[in-house]
């Protein structure tokens, strides 16, 4: 089993201590942690409401309610900046 440093800076992420579906082990303080960032950068502009959005849906890949892999949040982050260099859902 190879052993590879996560890119938090934190412990050491193994395949026994990953999601076997995601690669993404349940955590629920770097979901509270990714919100609570979130949270504080949303603000009035669309930039602030858009990384705000990403911060969120990447959250959902540690949360053990939430369904998704990282393909599905890229797709969605590159709808998200499709959406807005568009000028919104409206056009």
């Amino acid at each position: 089993m190879s052993e590879d440093q996560d890119d938090t800076g934190g412990g050491i992420a193994t395949a026994d201590t990953a999601d076997s579906d995601t690669g993404f082990a349940p955590d629920p303080e770097r979901v509270e942690s990714l919100r609570e960032v979130a949270d504080d950068v949303r603000g009035d502009t669309s930039e602030s409401k858009q990384l705000a959005n990403i911060l969120y849906r990447t959250s959902d890949l540690y949360d053990e309610d939430e369904e998704t892999s990282p393909e599905e949040i890229v797709r969605n982050v590159k709808f998200i900046l499709e959406v807005t260099e568009r000028g919104g859902l409206d056009r």
